[in-house]
């Protein structure tokens, strides 16, 4: 856990970096860039505190209280932990030595294109990247139609098939002969995410950019790390949402106590879930938990979804303008809901 210090010291970055740009961030695609080198700055990212298995109770909490004020800042953030992960991970000195420190401090940061990996290992959708075999590295071909925290100093994770039987995963900058990056900014949430469609004409990755030559072996390390940091996202919208419940609940209990569900059926669930999540991060081996932590996140995904659209209905007609923060979080929520993996990928599982 964070000490009290830290919190503070988040507290500050949030109120002075974040809550002031919010509105810009979700209505006009600002990209929260200087909240997140703030965080880096403050030492949030560093390795102080990770488990073996490299899974951190800080990170939950940085993403949870992120996610209370505005989910794409906190959506960021966990592009740049996944891909923080991803180079732990791998046993690729270069990255050890000269990566890993710049993306701890925020000097540098990371987004992830492995939702078509996940998809792929899901058996989903067949690989949309291939590698070819050439002196010095590998050659990437194909496309990713969504790669976000993507800024043209930012490095990102992939994935490409290099034959039928073998997958590879580098660890890319954004700046490259034959990468073409497109911006997408017609959702209806998120837009400040900076997320692009990925365009690669024959781009030449070296051997010192390769995460690992055996991807079949290096996913199922990663993916219960990104799964369980998507958790917290769920947690801080519904806990801000909450919050606001309540607040309209006070206002006209006689009207309201008539509404289902009740606050504190809302406040016994997300409790149940974000206790249950912390218990995930303390497994002494999470991937043997894979199928929990897939279970944690299906819920939270459909209990934010229940959190959210309560708090439209109690707040009324407050919530029906423009710019509110009860319709933000409605739209944030149904993000999560589509975010890999998705509610409908995961009652696939169960």
């Amino acid at each position: 856990m964070r000490t009290k210090n830290d919190e503070v010291v988040l507290n500050q970055i949030i109120n002075e970096q974040l809550k002031p740009f919010i509105r810009q961030i979700d209505e006009n695609a600002s990209y929260p860039k200087e909240f997140l080198s703030a965080v880096g700055k403050a030492g949030f990212f560093n390795s102080n505190n990770i488990q073996k298995e490299l899974v951190s109770y800080g990170d939950i909490y940085l993403i949870e209280e992120t996610a209370k004020y505005c989910m794409t800042s906190a959506f960021t953030l966990w592009c740049h932990l996944a891909a923080l992960s991803s180079v732990r991970l791998s046993n690729n000195p270069v990255f050890k030595n000269d990566l890993l420190p710049l993306l701890e401090s925020g000097d540098v940061l990371g987004g992830t294109g492995l939702s078509n990996a996940l998809k792929y290992y899901a058996g989903l959708e067949p690989i949309r990247l291939n590698a070819e075999r050439t002196d010095g590295g590998y050659t990437i071909s194909g496309c990713l139609p969504s790669v976000s925290n993507l800024d043209d100093d930012h490095w990102f994770v992939i994935l490409a098939s290099l034959n039928p039987k073998q997958r590879i995963m580098c660890m890319i900058p954004v700046k490259l002969k034959g990468l073409v990056l497109k911006s997408k900014m017609d959702f209806i949430g998120l837009n400040g995410s900076a997320t692009s469609s990925c365009f690669f004409h024959n781009v030449f990755i070296p051997d010192k950019w390769i995460l690992t030559e055996e991807a079949d072996e290096f996913i199922p390390k990663v993916r219960p790390i990104l799964a369980l940091y998507q958790i917290p996202l769920g947690i801080g919208i519904s806990q801000a949402a909450i919050d606001s419940i309540v607040k309209s609940h006070s206002k006209n209990i006689e009207v309201n106590q008539h509404i289902k569900p009740q606050p504190r059926e809302l406040i016994d669930e997300i409790q149940c879930i974000s206790k249950r999540t912390y218990e995930h991060a303390q497994a002494s081996n999470i991937t043997i938990i894979w199928t929990e932590i897939l279970r944690t996140r299906l819920e939270i995904a459909k209990v934010t979804l229940k959190v959210v659209q309560a708090d439209m209905l109690y707040s009324g007609g407050q919530s029906y303008i423009q710019g509110s923060d009860q319709f933000r979080r409605l739209r944030e929520a149904y993000f999560l809901a589509n975010l890999s993996p998705t509610i409908k990928q995961l009652e696939t599982l169960f």
